[in-house]
């Protein structure tokens, strides 16, 4: 039963797929006039497009010649003529929506207009994909469009040093991965100078596959890290060991469903016996008490070869939603290292987060975003609620004609991929194209080897096997290919039949040592012929294939999420295409034994039923619908929690990478420094003086405070007789006698140093100051969050509990900062010296010193802010 927003969202969809329809109408009336220019004349159409912005007018104005410009364009150099539904897609994005179109409706190409369009603007547009090899691949593609009419185009990948993602960035279309854009976010506010940002203003972002970054990755926040100093290895190997003598049920409980692990009474007894101590629970102890449930999810929650697999001695996640590697990602709060444990791989050392941000909270950052994905109707409630973001379904360029095939159900999974593997020989046989969806790959692998004692070739993709992802998919529609791959989803690359003759020809292209950017001229004038050369043979194979029904996707059981399956489905039936798919399914397998088997187990043990026999009723279907929708929910409630605790720290980081912002482009931060001095005393002051009499003040212990502070002249004998006795001594009067004092000694440190060496040092020391802490502040966040649920035992909200006691950890931050950076620039000492160059304005910090003006100033506990990302 739809809910009211859902009811609410269709409604509005009719009403906007009326305006996109005007849209293109108005597109297609220019197209005439945009066939006659020449090549300088569609070229030059940029310029007088970027004039009438500037006069003020609006991108929406703008926007039917812009679209007829760009599908001109994309005509001339691909030899592809926008669809009325993609010019249709590409207007829903601008608009800010998501455009739900199905899998080889030519998403890459819609994004060209908007993404055009919205870079005339001269603020750049990121275009966010889902893996290095299709964001260069993308990148090169269409940025012949984007050259064509005159705009720059940049690619972000990994491992690209920092004057290399600069130029990136600083290009009018940016196409890169989600992560690259995140870290680099996270990197910029950790940069020491404005020379080291790479990035620039979040303006406008097209996120391809947007369910699978914004929705199935949103659960995992991307951090940047840096080794701890605690070497306690030897805890995760003994805890590794020791799990594997306790017996699951008896010493522990695991439940699945949440994936939570706990410790009963004989396990505790056997953990105790083990370490040889009395109480595990006392306060000494409660350390290994996180070590031993990580043990204990690491042995039964996580599989290796279905959440992780073990390569070059690593142990790599694996995304479960899109069967990809996680490349630098790590489990957190020691659970990595447990699992390293457990594999006997080498244990990497705890790591410390130093920046971090959930990619919900990034991409909200941006001025506009918009999305493309095949499937994102199941999820537009969260997309609204979460993102303001809306759904349109764009309709396809052609009719669907593929056959879905109701679920086959089997008693195990023994007799469901005996049943599997007839199926792929009887169509292998014949040479009909077969994707077949795996769930891990274990289970890829298990198949694997079936179908190999079969005689059967085939392609097997999976997180083991991930860099020749597109190339295995470019073929998948090939006669007779038969590919096993985990999670197909937003892989990306078109499933053609007979082969992708785009991807086939940029292959050719390689071949002939020709690069799109470097030979561009040459590459231009060779590409009609080899794409014509390649379409042609491309489609004599697919004609040959659609003879044989298309391609047949063959699911080996159902996803957790409903989204993901049609996914999967979506790969056949492209563009009017005939096709097939068909789930098989087990009551072994994971969603049905965890969520809702019940009914299915009742019709498969009825005495009617044989081993043997598969069953296709509504009942088992209801069940497995059910199934999904109750882990769907648990996945929705599990995101949200995440973005509300997040919020929490977002408006804190907001106001921590604002202020470095400010010092990073030069604030004369001076003043500031002088508040600090003023904070830092009342503050040391007021902690000294609670007492009500001012005898009993420890005035003692606040001049061995101030002492360490700054280099204090004031005798505590000279300001009691100056007031007149102890008795007449008030906290006023010592607040305004310090303050002087200490600023006195600030002027005389800038007559030592120079003004112009102590305007640069106290930039640098601030932002050396502000890093560590924040550091510090969001370790003290993690372990804040790690037991806050507690807190509902007293009934108490433990939200609400984290934003009060959070804004009392940044209150302390904040006071943290300000003694800590007064303290650095008096303790801050001056050394000539003589430059062999001249110094930048803004230095960097080296072995903690900085050099100005002919002298060297040496900051005890001052270094470098760097971070991994991990």
């Amino acid at each position: 039963m739809p809910t009211l927003l859902e009811k609410v969202l269709k409604t509005g969809d009719k009403k906007i797929l009326k305006r996109l329809r005007g849209i293109a109408d108005a597109v297609n009336l220019l197209e005439e006039e945009f066939r006659e220019l020449s090549d300088a004349e569609l070229r030059g159409e940029t310029d007088r497009f970027k004039e009438r912005l500037a006069e003020g007018e609006s991108l929406d104005s703008v926007l039917p010649e812009a679209f007829a410009a760009v599908r001109e364009a994309a005509d001339r150099t691909l030899g592809q003529r926008h669809y009325d539904v993609q010019i249709m897609g590409g207007a829903a994005l601008h608009m800010g929506n998501i455009a739900e179109m199905g899998t080889g409706e030519g998403k890459t190409l819609v994004a060209t207009a908007p993404a055009y369009l919205n870079a005339l603007t001269g603020k750049g547009v990121h275009v966010i994909t889902v893996n290095d090899y299709l964001a260069k691949y993308q990148a090169d593609l269409m940025g012949r469009v984007y050259r064509f009419l005159g705009l720059t185009t940049g690619v972000i990948v990994n491992n690209l040093k920092s004057a290399q993602r600069r130029e990136a960035y600083a290009a009018d279309i940016t196409y890169g991965t989600n992560n690259e854009f995140g870290f680099d976010f996270l990197r910029d506010n950790m940069a020491q100078s404005l020379e080291d940002l790479v990035q620039r203003e979040h303006h406008y972002a097209i996120i391809d596959e947007i369910d699978s970054i914004l929705i199935d990755e949103a659960r995992t926040p991307l951090i940047i890290s840096g080794a701890s100093n605690n070497d306690i290895s030897r805890w995760y190997a003994d805890f590794a060991k020791l799990v594997q003598s306790l017996k699951k049920d008896e010493d522990y409980e695991v439940d699945e469903k949440k994936r939570t692990v706990g410790v009963l009474e004989s396990g505790i007894d056997k953990v105790e016996d083990y370490l040889g101590i009395e109480n595990l629970y006392e306060t000494q102890n409660t350390t290994l008490i996180q070590y031993l449930n990580n043990a204990i999810r690491a042995k039964e929650l996580y599989k290796r070869d279905t959440d992780y697999v073990v390569t070059k001695n690593e142990v790599h996640i694996v995304d479960e939603h899109t069967g990809r590697i996680l490349k630098g990602r790590r489990y957190n709060e020691g659970l990595h290292q447990a699992i390293e444990a457990k594999e006997g791989v080498r244990i990497k050392p705890e790591n410390q987060t130093r920046a971090t941000v959930t990619l919900q909270n990034y991409f909200r950052g941006y001025d506009k975003i918009s999305g493309m994905t095949g499937t994102a109707e199941t999820e537009a409630a969260e997309f609204m609620s979460t993102y303001k973001l809306g759904v349109v379904p764009i309709p396809p360029n052609r009719p669907r004609q593929r056959i879905d095939h109701n679920d086959l159900v089997y008693k195990n999974e023994i007799v469901k991929f005996n049943a599997v593997v007839k199926d792929i020989e009887a169509r292998y046989e014949k040479g009909q194209p077969v994707l077949v969806g795996t769930e891990s790959v274990e289970k890829s692998e298990y198949l694997s080897k079936m179908l190999a004692k079969k005689g059967i070739r085939h392609e097997v993709l999976n997180a083991k096997n991930h860099e020749r992802e597109a190339a295995i998919v470019a073929q998948a529609g090939r006669k007779g290919a038969i590919t096993v791959a985990t999670n197909m989803a937003g892989r990306g690359t078109d499933i053609m039949l007979g082969g992708n003759s785009e991807f086939n020809a940029v292959h050719e292209m390689e071949k002939l040592g020709l690069d799109p950017e470097e030979d561009a001229e040459e590459y231009e004038a060779r590409w009609p012929e080899v794409f014509a050369k390649a379409k042609e043979e491309a489609e004599r194979e697919g004609d040959e294939v659609r003879d044989l029904g298309g391609l047949y996707v063959l699911g080996t059981e159902r996803h957790q999420s409903r989204r993901i399956d049609n996914q999967l489905r979506g790969r056949s039936g492209r563009q009017g295409d005939p096709g097939e798919s068909r789930f098989y399914i087990s009551l072994t397998d994971n969603l049905m034994r965890l969520f809702n088997a019940g009914a299915a187990q009742r019709i498969m043990n009825s005495p009617a039923m044989d081993e043997e026999t598969p069953v296709e009723h509504k009942m088992v279907s209801g069940a497995i619908a059910s199934a999904q929708q109750q882990r769907e929910s648990q996945n929705t409630e599990q995101r949200k929690n995440v973005l509300k605790y997040d919020d929490v720290m977002n408006r804190q980081r907001e106001a921590i990478y604002s202020d470095r912002r400010r010092i990073l482009e030069g604030d004369d931060v001076h003043e500031k420094v002088q508040h600090f001095i003023e904070d830092a005393v009342a503050l040391m002051i007021d902690e000294k003086t609670v007492a009500s009499s001012s005898e009993d003040w420890d005035l003692e212990g606040l001049w061995e405070e101030l002492k360490d502070l700054y280099p204090i002249t004031l005798e505590i004998e000279d300001l009691i007789e100056e007031a007149g006795g102890i008795d007449q001594l008030s906290i006023k009067m010592l607040k305004r006698e310090i303050t002087s004092d200490a600023k006195i000694a600030y002027e005389q440190k800038e007559e030592e140093v120079g003004s112009e060496a102590l305007r640069q040092l106290e930039r640098r020391v601030l932002l050396s100051v502000i890093d560590e802490k924040w550091q510090d502040h969001l370790y003290e966040m993690d372990y804040l969050k790690s037991g806050i649920g507690l807190r509902s035992m007293a009934q108490r909200d433990p939200l609400v509990e984290y934003q009060r006691e959070g804004y009392l950890l940044f209150q302390g931050m904040a006071e943290d900062i300000r003694e800590e950076s007064v303290r650095k620039l008096f303790q801050a000492e001056v050394r000539a010296v003589t430059p062999k160059t001249e110094a930048p304005d803004l230095p960097g910090i080296k072995d903690g010193r900085i050099a100005a003006a002919g002298k060297q100033i040496q900051v005890p506990g001052l270094k470098d802010a760097k971070g991994s990302s991990d």
